[in-house]
């Protein structure tokens, strides 16, 4: 009844993923781990790689020049009217 849909000799892909989960076994903790690892680290790694890391005072000097050169260019970004 409820949870078992299937015969008695195999088990549904719920019934295998509840034991995997919840089972406690070495292999499957550890699988779960490289799992949890692939899904947030294979990002991360996409996300850094080639990235030059500034600190916030290099951020700070780039955005002070970029605001000075937008002002002294004279040319208002966006007319008011």
């Amino acid at each position: 009844m409820g949870g078992e849909t299937t015969g008695a000799g195999g088990g549904g892909f719920r019934a295998r993923m509840e034991h995997y989960l919840y089972s406690g076994e070495k292999k499957h903790v550890l699988a779960g781990i490289a799992i949890f690892a692939a899904v947030f680290g294979v990002p991360w790694y996409f996300m850094t790689r080639g990235a030059k890391h500034q600190s916030h005072q290099d951020y700070m000097e780039k955005a002070n020049k970029a605001r000075s050169e937008r002002l002294s260019s004279g040319q208002p970004s966006a007319l008011k009217e």
